[in-house]
């Protein structure tokens, strides 16, 4: 009887050049896994897709790694096993067979994008309430400019409270920066962090960042219905940061109603940043809240739809900064995303808990 892991065909679907260097760690970890990297389009049409993978080639993958490619049908792909996206959520593939009508193994790469989002989450939410685009534009007309009117009107962070919509491995960063920075913490989950083992960070953690105990907030809420999201935005806060995945629960989760809960209708107008996924904010309903000052302002890396029109009034609203999905983008994204799928082939060769493994009944 032959002994060792089974041979197992990775197929790499993936918009990035090859990271050859990655796969050859890879493959000197783990011989039995032949590896088939094919460059593909973000969103690749039907015809590049059948022209990047033959039916011979689908016939034995046990293993996608992927961010949208799949095949076309779930018996095309009669061994996979496993799905790994490269990305934080997994709706691209919700209504895809694969999802819908197997038990193959789906992981997103959800923890490796918190460095880069927690940083554009602080820029923007600081080039709103340090007036940096006013001054942006005195620069590029040479004007000096007078320490008075708008630009004189800054508030700093400290003593200020967050409220992370969503306390996962970006929403923990963005605490672990902000609470350096002063300000208190509160987390919103979509089920209770009641014990101290429930607030540990179970994914996958870049080192050095994030919060792996949910030692940071200094209070805990919960609950997907509107009583408890209205009651943890009435919560006195300054600066709400939507980092939920998009589900069918969460789908238009904030509108009108919830606008005028988080700024106590318009009293104490709140400041929304949004790095999940349009479709979780009620869009007309945000850009009235915006005009009407029941909030202070917005900072948009998705917006419903993508791309943005170009007669959205987003785009023109002074206090709004808005940018094209682009925030968990960098020059560490296929190196980290390639370190938590090493893991995960790891873990997969031991017979342990995968990473970031997609519940589907909860939808991510």
């Amino acid at each position: 009887m032959g002994g060792g892991p089974a041979k197992d065909l990775l197929l790499c679907l993936l918009p990035y050049p090859e990271p050859k260097d990655v796969l050859d760690t890879i493959r000197r970890r783990f011989p039995y896994i032949e590896i088939d990297y094919r460059r593909v389009s973000l969103f690749p049409s039907a015809d590049e897709l059948k022209a990047a993978v033959t039916p011979e080639v689908w016939k034995g993958v046990t293993i996608l790694y992927t961010v949208t490619s799949f095949p076309e049908k779930l018996d095309y792909a009669p061994k996979l096993q496993l799905v790994q996206l490269s990305s934080a959520g997994s709706n691209q593939i919700q209504n895809h067979p694969i999802y819908k009508d197997s038990d193959i193994v789906i992981c997103t790469s959800s923890g490796i994008h918190g460095p880069q989002i927690a940083e554009w989450c602080i820029m923007t939410a600081l080039v709103q309430s340090h007036k940096y685009n006013a001054l942006h534009d005195m620069q590029k007309q040479h004007q000096w400019g007078q320490q008075k009117g708008d630009i004189a009107n800054v508030r700093d962070m400290v003593g200020r409270r967050l409220g992370v919509l969503g306390y996962g491995s970006i929403g923990r960063q963005v605490g672990r920066v902000t609470k350096a920075m002063g300000m208190d913490v509160l987390a919103y989950t979509a089920t209770p962090k009641d014990t101290a083992e429930k607030k540990k960070d179970q994914g996958f953690i870049v080192p050095g960042t994030g919060d792996p105990d949910g030692s940071l907030p200094i209070e805990w809420y919960s609950g997907l219905d509107k009583h408890s999201l209205h009651h943890f935005l009435k919560q006195d806060i300054d600066w709400l940061v939507v980092s939920v995945p998009l589900t069918e629960q969460t789908t238009r989760f904030l509108s009108t109603t919830e606008f005028k809960a988080l700024s106590q209708d318009g009293k104490r107008p709140a400041f929304i940043t949004n790095i999940a996924r349009g479709k979780i904010i009620d869009q007309p309903a945000l850009i009235e809240a915006l005009k009407n000052n029941t909030l202070a302002g917005a900072a948009l890396d998705v917006t419903d739809p993508e791309p943005l029109p170009e007669d959205s009034e987003l785009w023109s609203l002074p206090n709004v900064t808005v940018t094209p999905h682009i925030s968990g983008v960098g020059s560490s994204y296929m190196e980290r995303a390639f370190q938590l799928f090493e893991v995960n082939l790891g873990k997969r060769e031991k017979g342990e808990k995968l990473l970031n493994v997609v519940r589907r009944e909860r939808g991510y």
